[in-house]
């Protein structure tokens, strides 16, 4: 069986989702792509063989589609789930579900009474780093008490450069909504306090209104204390790195470098200029355990609605933690 699946948004994330769906992802073919930019849809659709629409209703909508990735712009995604759960059709949106928590609760909601009706659930949420070689290594090692037991997470997350319009409330549900996922789901244990501290700014590379770097601590339920250092102008290149500190010993992300360099008396790796590269065999993988859930009818094996709702309330209360001077703020249940 043939998943037929359509992509909305042609930005980034979208084109490289409609790639891997049409090109690398067994069981799948591309039937159209969405975007308000006709010209943008039309160039990805046309590259890859599916009918391109500028209206993404129509394409949620289409018999012809048998489910839907969202990758359009943060704003857009309750709105589009929506529909995607009044036509019945498995969704895959990217992260984050909802920019904020009473969204994501709606939609979780929504979907509970899908389920009663439908018997399953349709969305799963992009958190790409289940995926990812190196966590998924991680988080199997500290399962198995090869650590001994979890006493610290390190996080450290770097850009190149901040998307247009950041600001210190979209750097934490867009950019660090990773951690407030991944951190949890690691070490089995939902989060409980956060707190959002600045750093001193960097100069002319961040945008009004985005105190960058910053910090971030976080408390999990079984106590371990996790930073995330948030950095979305580094310049040098795009770092993800993560360490886990156990009674045993540590564990931590290798960053996969494509070449090694030796010139002018330096050694040296170069760094990838954006997510993609480091995360493409996440997304890939992602991708087609989704597209196997639904031939095979199983439960997605991808982060669920109510996991989009708890990374949200998490990111909610960093946000109250930030405008309250850094205090540590409980998250709400």
């Amino acid at each position: 069986m043939t998943i037929r699946t359509g992509v909305v948004g042609a930005g980034i994330m979208g084109a490289d989702h409609a790639e891997n769906l049409a090109r690398n992802v067994g069981g799948s073919t591309l039937a159209c792509v969405a975007d308000i930019d006709a010209e943008r849809a039309k160039a990805v659709a046309s590259e890859l063989g599916a009918r391109a629409v500028t209206d993404p209703l129509e394409l949620i909508e289409d018999d012809g589609i048998d489910a839907v990735v969202i990758a359009s712009h943060d704003t857009t995604h309750p709105e589009l789930v929506q529909a995607c759960l009044a036509a019945s059709k498995p969704v895959l949106c990217e992260k984050p579900l909802a920019t904020t928590a009473d969204e994501a609760r709606r939609l979780v909601e929504a979907e509970r009474a899908v389920v009663d009706q439908l018997g399953r659930s349709l969305i799963s949420v992009g958190f790409m780093r289940r995926f990812d070689p190196g966590h998924v290594e991680l988080r199997r090692s500290l399962a198995a008490g090869e650590l001994g037991r979890p006493l610290l997470l390190h996080g450290i997350s770097r850009n190149v450069s901040a998307a247009p319009g950041a600001t210190n409330e979209s750097a934490i549900t867009n950019s660090a909504i990773h951690e407030l996922d991944s951190f949890p789901w690691l070490l089995d244990s939902p989060i409980e306090e956060v707190s959002w501290v600045p750093g001193i700014p960097t100069s002319s590379e961040a945008a009004a209104g985005l105190q960058d770097p910053a910090f971030m601590m976080i408390r999990l339920r079984s106590g371990v204390l996790a930073t995330l250092e948030l950095f979305l102008n580094a310049g040098h290149g795009y770092s993800t790195q993560c360490e886990v500190v156990g009674e045993r010993g540590t564990g931590r992300l290798v960053e996969p470098a494509g070449a090694s360099y030796s010139l002018d008396r330096k050694n040296y790796v170069s760094f990838p200029a954006d997510w993609r590269p480091r995360f493409a065999a996440a997304y890939r993988r992602q991708l087609q355990a989704w597209i196997r859930s639904l031939q095979e009818g199983t439960l997605s094996p991808m982060a669920s609605a109510e996991d989009g709702l708890r990374a949200s309330l998490a990111a909610e209360a960093m946000v109250r933690s930030m405008h309250n001077g850094g205090a540590f703020t409980q998250v709400a249940a």
